[in-house]
């Protein structure tokens, strides 16, 4: 049975040139970067060089890279810390943040009862209304915190991240931003954005699983949730995973060589596809602002199949097509998708959607059999 992935935005084929790294780094860095010995010294300036090449991509400085085991974490890590020690009052986010960010806010709000959090509107199509995030700013001047998604992980809405930066400027507020879909598919130059607080994970762009970056701009200390050690300059205790580190940084290294090249490609593949999704169902509605090609993640389709069930997903499989109904790590809630919910009113219309997510592996042909299989399907 031919079996064709479209579900990239959940995660990523491993390249294999960064299972060679990480072969080899697993075979000859084999030592606690933590110990003095030169094994340990040897796996310390691996770990030390490659945050020295992954902050250099990001124009910024080495010390402001903390690595995690994923983005999850690293959110956790920079939530924790905004109202732990950097005295943040007020949280302003949206309904359709990832739940590493939305859990995390109401955990951190059950368990201080002088934080807030306040929800900013929608639009239409799922973008952030910067309107009312300027109305909020205006109503209360008290310590805040704005955590807002750089590309929206199910629908791919764009934030527009300098002027939400400008705004928090001006108004001493601290930003975060789950860059999870952005890092990797993007140029993302972190000091010119104006970010504090940004997250990265590997597996989002052919690289390992289990490992991720914080950045935290300088200036705002972190200090450790899990505890018991000084590793990451005392950010972070636990021995650091050095051969998913270095497949990271060389996974980065692979995605930016043909970055434009690979963006055109991908673009094309779903400009593609959307076109052959209208011809073949004129019903069809687009969650999200997808066709805005500019605002919109080039990699993200999420498509609203009308009068279909919620068997959509499993008879895809069956035919040998991975794709998804939203945030993988929602799967198999019976709510379905919290973003889709945020700003489709029919909870049954939001079960017939479908996100695929397309890369540089997935093809014109496969999306062909796509297409004849959903009208199969559907018909």
């Amino acid at each position: 049975m031919r079996r064709i992935y479209l579900d990239n935005a959940a995660t990523t084929q491993i390249h294999p040139e960064v299972i060679k790294v990480i072969s080899e780094s697993m075979d000859k860095i084999y030592g606690n970067p933590s110990s003095m010995h030169q094994f340990g010294r040897s796996a310390k300036s691996a770990i030390e060089r490659a945050r020295r090449n992954i902050a250099r991509r990001f124009n910024v400085k080495a010390s402001e890279i903390i690595f995690t085991a994923g983005g999850s974490e690293a959110d956790n890590m920079i939530l924790h810390n905004a109202v732990n020690n950097l005295e943040v009052k007020r949280i302003i986010t949206s309904k359709i943040e990832h739940h590493a960010v939305l859990d995390t806010i109401i955990e951190l709000c059950d368990c201080h009862d002088t934080v807030e959090v306040v929800y900013i509107n929608l639009l239409e199509d799922g973008s952030v209304d910067l309107n009312h995030l300027e109305q909020l700013f205006a109503e209360s001047n008290v310590k805040t915190l704005v955590s807002l998604m750089y590309v929206n992980n199910e629908i791919g809405n764009i934030l527009d991240v300098k002027r939400v930066s400008k705004l928090c400027k001006e108004n001493n507020a601290i930003f975060h931003s789950d860059a999870v879909q952005a890092i990797g598919h993007y140029e993302v130059d972190l000091q010119d954005l104006g970010i504090d607080f940004a997250v990265c994970s590997g597996h989002k762009f052919h690289g390992p699983k289990g490992v991720g970056f914080a950045y935290v701009k300088k200036g705002f200390g972190i200090k450790p949730m899990l505890t018991g050690g000084k590793q990451e300059r005392g950010a972070r205790a636990g021995t650091e995973n050095v051969h998913s580190i270095l497949g990271m940084e060389k996974a980065l290294e692979l995605v930016y060589e043909n970055l434009d090249r690979d963006i055109a490609y991908i673009l094309g593949l779903k400009k593609y596809f959307i076109n052959k999704l209208q011809e073949n169902f004129p019903e069809i509605k687009f969650n999200g602002n997808t066709t805005d090609y500019e605002n919109n993640g080039y990699s993200i389709l999420n498509v609203r199949f009308p009068c279909v069930d919620g068997m959509l997903l499993f008879n895809l499989d069956i035919k040998g097509i991975a794709v998804s109904g939203g945030s993988a790590c929602q799967s198999g809630s019976a709510k379905g998708s919290h973003v889709l919910n945020a700003i489709l009113c029919d909870d049954e219309t939001a079960k017939s959607s479908v996100r695929f997510s397309l890369c540089t592996h997935n093809t014109k042909e496969e999306i062909d059999f796509v297409i004849d299989t959903l009208k199969e399907i559907i018909s």
